[in-house]
């Protein structure tokens, strides 16, 4: 799994235990998933369809820098599943774990739409196909 967003837990993002929000925590996990979708299924166009349990197994602190990971685990005919870690930067304790997120494309009616991928595809792939087409 990468961990490529990070986060700097601020005041605003406490609750009054004075510990990370678990609200804000999920906003930024949505965001970030929904950005890897649209990256790998090459379209701005997806919506969240599910999100499994979600385990929070330790909290964060104002001041924590903390990293979200995603990675896919399953490409459907138009939907893409994904696993989540979020943990602390500087200690690499995990703080929450999501085993399954769904994505699912749209089409421009907004209806589901297939997508044609079936595996990930890393930044140096989408460059090398870019080069290639040209």
């Amino acid at each position: 799994m990468n961990f490529h967003t990070r986060k700097w837990v601020k005041p605003e993002d406490l609750n009054p235990n004075g510990t990370l929000f678990g609200g804000s925590l999920l906003r930024w996990i949505d965001e970030e998933a929904a950005i890897y979708a649209i990256v790998q299924l090459g379209n701005q166009r997806v919506v969240t369809k599910y999100i499994s349990e979600i385990n929070f197994v330790s909290a964060s602190r104002q001041g924590d820098i903390i990293e979200l990971g995603i990675t896919a685990t399953e490409f459907g005919r138009t939907s893409i599943t994904l696993t989540c870690e979020v943990r602390n930067k500087i200690t690499r304790k995990s703080i929450l774990t999501v085993e399954k997120m769904v994505f699912v494309n749209l089409g421009e009616d907004g209806l589901p739409a297939p997508h044609g991928r079936t595996e990930i595809r890393y930044v140096k792939d989408q460059f090398q196909d870019d080069i290639a087409g040209q």
